[in-house]
Protein backbone atom coordinates (compact mmCIF):
# COMPACT_ATOMS: atom_id res chain seq x y z
CA UNK A 1 0.00 0.00 0.00
CA UNK A 2 1.54 3.34 -0.93
CA UNK A 3 1.97 6.46 1.37
CA UNK A 4 -0.50 8.64 0.65
CA UNK A 5 -3.35 5.43 0.88
CA UNK A 6 -1.36 4.92 4.09
CA UNK A 7 -1.95 8.22 5.49
CA UNK A 8 -5.72 8.29 4.54
CA UNK A 9 -6.91 4.47 6.10
CA UNK A 10 -4.84 5.04 9.54
CA UNK A 11 -7.55 7.01 11.01
CA UNK A 12 -10.14 5.10 9.84
CA UNK A 13 -8.58 1.75 11.03
CA UNK A 14 -7.95 3.74 13.96
CA UNK A 15 -11.98 4.02 14.57
CA UNK A 16 -12.40 -0.02 13.37
CA UNK A 17 -10.10 -0.65 16.09
CA UNK A 18 -11.79 0.93 19.05
CA UNK A 19 -15.02 -0.17 17.82
CA UNK A 20 -13.79 -3.67 17.97
CA UNK A 21 -12.04 -3.45 20.94
CA UNK A 22 -14.99 -2.73 23.33
CA UNK A 23 -16.58 -6.10 22.61
CA UNK A 24 -15.63 -9.29 22.93
CA UNK A 25 -12.99 -11.10 20.76
CA UNK A 26 -15.74 -12.84 18.95
CA UNK A 27 -16.84 -10.86 15.17
CA UNK A 28 -18.29 -7.65 16.04
CA UNK A 29 -22.06 -8.46 16.50
CA UNK A 30 -22.77 -5.93 18.49
CA UNK A 31 -21.34 -3.18 16.23
CA UNK A 32 -24.07 -0.61 14.51
CA UNK A 33 -24.30 -2.01 11.05
CA UNK A 34 -24.58 1.33 9.62
CA UNK A 35 -21.95 2.89 11.14
CA UNK A 36 -19.62 -0.23 9.77
CA UNK A 37 -20.87 0.08 6.56
CA UNK A 38 -20.31 4.10 6.62
CA UNK A 39 -16.87 3.60 7.79
CA UNK A 40 -16.29 1.00 5.07
CA UNK A 41 -17.17 3.37 2.05
CA UNK A 42 -15.61 6.26 3.19
CA UNK A 43 -12.46 4.34 3.71
CA UNK A 44 -13.04 3.15 -0.11
CA UNK A 45 -13.48 6.78 -1.26
CA UNK A 46 -10.38 8.27 0.70
CA UNK A 47 -8.31 5.27 -0.91
CA UNK A 48 -9.51 6.35 -4.19
CA UNK A 49 -9.36 10.02 -4.04
CA UNK A 50 -5.41 9.28 -2.97
CA UNK A 51 -5.04 7.53 -5.55
CA UNK A 52 -6.03 9.77 -7.95
CA UNK A 53 -4.20 12.71 -6.15
CA UNK A 54 -1.07 10.44 -6.48
CA UNK A 55 -1.68 9.59 -10.26
CA UNK A 56 -2.29 13.54 -10.63
CA UNK A 57 0.65 14.46 -8.54
CA UNK A 58 3.33 12.30 -11.00
CA UNK A 59 2.17 13.91 -14.38
CA UNK A 60 5.15 16.17 -16.06
CA UNK A 61 4.12 19.76 -15.87
CA UNK A 62 4.78 20.16 -19.53
CA UNK A 63 2.10 17.16 -20.32
CA UNK A 64 -1.22 17.86 -21.02
CA UNK A 65 -3.85 16.12 -19.60
CA UNK A 66 -6.68 14.18 -21.76
CA UNK A 67 -9.68 16.63 -22.53
CA UNK A 68 -12.70 15.55 -23.78
CA UNK A 69 -13.22 16.96 -27.31
CA UNK A 70 -17.16 16.51 -27.47
CA UNK A 71 -19.26 19.34 -27.01
CA UNK A 72 -21.52 19.86 -23.64
CA UNK A 73 -23.24 18.54 -22.01
CA UNK A 74 -19.93 16.20 -21.36
CA UNK A 75 -19.96 12.64 -23.05
CA UNK A 76 -17.38 10.05 -22.92
CA UNK A 77 -15.92 8.52 -26.25
CA UNK A 78 -16.60 4.79 -26.96
CA UNK A 79 -13.86 2.43 -27.38
CA UNK A 80 -11.66 1.80 -30.45
CA UNK A 81 -8.97 0.21 -31.74
CA UNK A 82 -6.09 2.80 -29.68
CA UNK A 83 -6.24 3.55 -26.33
CA UNK A 84 -8.76 5.91 -24.71
CA UNK A 85 -9.71 7.47 -21.23
CA UNK A 86 -13.56 7.62 -20.39
CA UNK A 87 -14.00 10.62 -18.26
CA UNK A 88 -17.40 10.17 -16.88
CA UNK A 89 -19.64 12.97 -16.73
CA UNK A 90 -21.84 13.88 -13.59
CA UNK A 91 -25.51 13.80 -13.36
CA UNK A 92 -26.92 17.07 -15.01
CA UNK A 93 -29.12 18.83 -13.40
CA UNK A 94 -32.15 20.60 -15.91
CA UNK A 95 -33.86 22.99 -13.98
CA UNK A 96 -37.48 23.04 -14.06
CA UNK A 97 -39.62 25.86 -13.80
CA UNK A 98 -40.67 26.94 -9.58
CA UNK A 99 -36.99 26.78 -9.17
CA UNK A 100 -36.31 22.80 -9.20
CA UNK A 101 -34.29 20.48 -10.83
CA UNK A 102 -34.29 16.97 -12.88
CA UNK A 103 -31.75 14.77 -11.88
CA UNK A 104 -30.63 13.50 -15.58
CA UNK A 105 -28.75 10.01 -15.44
CA UNK A 106 -24.88 10.10 -16.58
CA UNK A 107 -24.00 9.10 -20.35
CA UNK A 108 -21.79 6.76 -18.39
CA UNK A 109 -22.21 5.08 -14.73
CA UNK A 110 -22.23 1.88 -13.04
CA UNK A 111 -22.99 0.19 -9.56
CA UNK A 112 -21.82 -2.89 -8.10
CA UNK A 113 -24.69 -5.37 -6.54
CA UNK A 114 -24.21 -9.25 -4.88
CA UNK A 115 -21.05 -8.39 -4.02
CA UNK A 116 -19.16 -11.24 -2.11
CA UNK A 117 -17.16 -11.33 0.71
CA UNK A 118 -19.51 -8.77 2.70
CA UNK A 119 -18.00 -5.34 4.30
CA UNK A 120 -16.51 -6.31 7.07
CA UNK A 121 -16.10 -10.04 6.64
CA UNK A 122 -13.11 -11.72 9.14
CA UNK A 123 -10.24 -14.16 7.56
CA UNK A 124 -7.06 -15.59 8.63
CA UNK A 125 -3.50 -14.27 7.31
CA UNK A 126 -3.32 -16.20 3.84
CA UNK A 127 -6.82 -17.44 3.44
CA UNK A 128 -8.69 -18.28 0.45
CA UNK A 129 -11.94 -17.12 -0.89
CA UNK A 130 -13.93 -15.90 -3.70
CA UNK A 131 -14.83 -12.26 -5.25
CA UNK A 132 -18.23 -12.27 -6.95
CA UNK A 133 -19.14 -8.52 -7.92
CA UNK A 134 -22.16 -8.82 -10.46
CA UNK A 135 -21.67 -5.09 -12.60
CA UNK A 136 -24.88 -3.41 -13.65
CA UNK A 137 -24.91 -0.69 -16.28
CA UNK A 138 -26.67 2.29 -14.71
CA UNK A 139 -25.44 4.84 -17.83
CA UNK A 140 -27.65 6.36 -20.55
CA UNK A 141 -25.39 4.90 -23.43
CA UNK A 142 -24.31 1.06 -24.08
CA UNK A 143 -20.83 0.12 -23.54
CA UNK A 144 -18.83 -1.22 -26.69
CA UNK A 145 -17.60 -4.78 -26.08
CA UNK A 146 -14.46 -4.39 -24.65
CA UNK A 147 -14.20 -1.99 -21.73
CA UNK A 148 -11.57 -3.43 -18.94
CA UNK A 149 -12.35 -3.94 -15.63
CA UNK A 150 -8.84 -3.78 -13.76
CA UNK A 151 -7.19 -3.69 -10.59
CA UNK A 152 -6.74 -0.06 -8.77
CA UNK A 153 -5.13 0.28 -5.29
CA UNK A 154 -5.11 -1.21 -2.13
CA UNK A 155 -3.24 -4.71 -1.56
CA UNK A 156 -3.68 -7.21 -4.35
CA UNK A 157 -5.87 -10.31 -3.33
CA UNK A 158 -6.53 -11.39 -6.86
CA UNK A 159 -3.22 -13.15 -8.69
CA UNK A 160 -1.19 -11.66 -11.42
CA UNK A 161 -3.16 -13.43 -13.89
CA UNK A 162 -6.72 -12.77 -12.61
CA UNK A 163 -7.09 -9.22 -14.91
CA UNK A 164 -7.45 -6.76 -17.02
CA UNK A 165 -10.87 -8.91 -17.50
CA UNK A 166 -12.30 -7.69 -20.82
CA UNK A 167 -16.13 -6.99 -20.09
CA UNK A 168 -18.94 -7.36 -23.07
CA UNK A 169 -21.03 -5.25 -24.81
CA UNK A 170 -23.32 -4.01 -21.63
CA UNK A 171 -26.47 -1.97 -23.16
CA UNK A 172 -27.90 0.53 -20.28
CA UNK A 173 -29.35 -2.20 -17.30
CA UNK A 174 -27.52 -5.34 -18.28
CA UNK A 175 -25.33 -7.19 -15.77
CA UNK A 176 -22.48 -8.64 -15.93
CA UNK A 177 -21.00 -10.99 -13.42
CA UNK A 178 -17.18 -11.74 -12.17
CA UNK A 179 -15.79 -14.42 -9.96
CA UNK A 180 -11.92 -14.55 -8.89
CA UNK A 181 -9.92 -16.43 -6.68
CA UNK A 182 -8.25 -14.69 -3.65
CA UNK A 183 -6.17 -15.06 -0.44
CA UNK A 184 -6.02 -12.62 2.12
CA UNK A 185 -3.12 -10.58 2.82
CA UNK A 186 -0.85 -11.73 5.93
CA UNK A 187 -0.93 -8.80 7.76
CA UNK A 188 -3.73 -8.21 10.08
CA UNK A 189 -5.61 -5.65 10.14
CA UNK A 190 -8.48 -3.98 8.02
CA UNK A 191 -8.00 -3.97 4.17
CA UNK A 192 -9.31 -2.66 0.99
CA UNK A 193 -8.47 -3.69 -2.45
CA UNK A 194 -10.04 -1.74 -5.22
CA UNK A 195 -10.52 -2.31 -8.94
CA UNK A 196 -12.33 0.24 -11.83
CA UNK A 197 -14.44 -0.08 -15.02
CA UNK A 198 -11.99 1.76 -17.60
CA UNK A 199 -12.31 5.00 -17.26
CA UNK A 200 -13.23 5.12 -13.71
CA UNK A 201 -16.87 4.51 -14.68
CA UNK A 202 -16.88 2.57 -11.42
CA UNK A 203 -15.03 0.71 -8.57
CA UNK A 204 -15.94 -2.60 -7.29
CA UNK A 205 -14.17 -3.67 -4.07
CA UNK A 206 -13.12 -6.04 -1.54
CA UNK A 207 -13.75 -4.68 2.22
CA UNK A 208 -11.99 -7.70 5.17
CA UNK A 209 -10.49 -7.87 8.14
CA UNK A 210 -7.70 -9.92 8.96
CA UNK A 211 -7.20 -11.31 12.58
CA UNK A 212 -4.72 -13.94 13.69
Amino acid sequence: MNQSTKRVLFPVMAVIFLLTACGTPAPAATQDPALIQQLIEQSVALTIAAQNAETLAAVPTNTPLPTQTEAAPPTAALPTATPFVIVPPTNTVVAASGGGGVTVKADYACDIIRRRPFDNTIFRPNDSFDIKWTIVNTGTRTWQAGLDLKYFSGPEMTPSNAGPVELPEMKPGDQFTIDFDAITPRDVGFHVMTWTVEGQICFPYVAIYVEK
